[in-house]
């Protein structure tokens, strides 16, 4: 799990679910799906959504473009904005 992005209003981790541990190298139990994504909170209204497959695959593309563009934080923000319209879920603590 990497944090990417941390402000006031949002908070974008990515999630590299089925990457294995650092010096593990027992075998898995068979083939398996990797489960990467990004989980974007809104902290403004407690809600997040995870972006997965071709969500997360859109959204690595726009990373890529910032990373070459080095957008202002108002510009990150508002493309964030747009797929916190997205959260569903409650932020809960665990």
């Amino acid at each position: 799990m990497n944090m990417l992005y941390d402000s006031d209003a949002f908070a974008v981790v990515h999630i590299l679910a089925n990457a294995p541990l650092e010096g593990d190298t027992s075998p898995t139990d068979g083939p398996q799906m990797p489960r990467h994504g990004f989980e974007i909170v809104d902290k403004r209204s407690g809600k997040e959504v995870y972006l997965d497959g071709s969500w997360a695959e859109m959204f690595q593309s726009q990373i890529t473009v910032w990373q070459q563009s080095m957008p202002s934080q108002e510009e990150v923000e508002d493309t964030l904005e747009g797929y916190a319209t997205l959260a569903q879920m409650p932020v809960v603590m665990h």
